[in-house]
């Protein structure tokens, strides 16, 4: 068994032992129990609060490094050509802190048949698939960065 206490930036080892693939629920929390690419029990005891990101390494308490990679889960993508029809859309979800992933003209949501029927309503495309889902950080938090700035509600 592994156990995690450090957290790397990408790119920052030579060798990568194996792969910790994470759904998007798991990268949010700081301990949790997983299972790695070559079938070893990884217990991971991190900083509350400090969602893990895809590309990200652990290394365990022996010295080995794991590379955090994003497990395919069930997804509602939609999508459309036109930005107003977009913006209404993104402003929705985000009215609604609805997590969310967004691309060029499309977003990503874990499937709901209200926010569904919302977002056709609005003239979104919807396809469901089984796709990474890395919603986007949220207001509070800078790319690239541990954390935010402090502010509460």
């Amino acid at each position: 068994m592994l156990e995690i206490y450090q957290r790397l930036p990408a790119n920052s080892v030579d060798t990568i032992d194996g792969e910790l693939m994470l759904d998007h629920l798991q990268r949010e929390k700081g301990r949790f129990k997983a299972v790695s690419s070559s079938d070893e029990e990884v217990r991971v005891f991190l900083e509350r609060g400090h969602t893990l990101v895809i590309g990200e390494i652990l290394r365990s308490n022996c010295g080995q490094h794991l590379l955090v990679t994003g497990a395919a889960e069930p997804v509602a993508t939609a999508t459309t050509d036109n930005w107003v029809q977009f913006s209404q859309a993104c402003y929705h979800l985000g009215n609604r802190h609805v997590k969310m992933q967004i691309g060029d003209c499309w977003l990503r949501i874990t499937p709901d048949h209200v926010l569904e029927d919302m977002l056709q309503q609005l003239g979104m495309q919807l396809r469901y698939e089984q796709a990474q889902f890395v919603p986007e950080p949220g207001a509070y938090f800078s790319r690239g960065k541990q954390g935010g700035h402090g502010h509460h509600h």
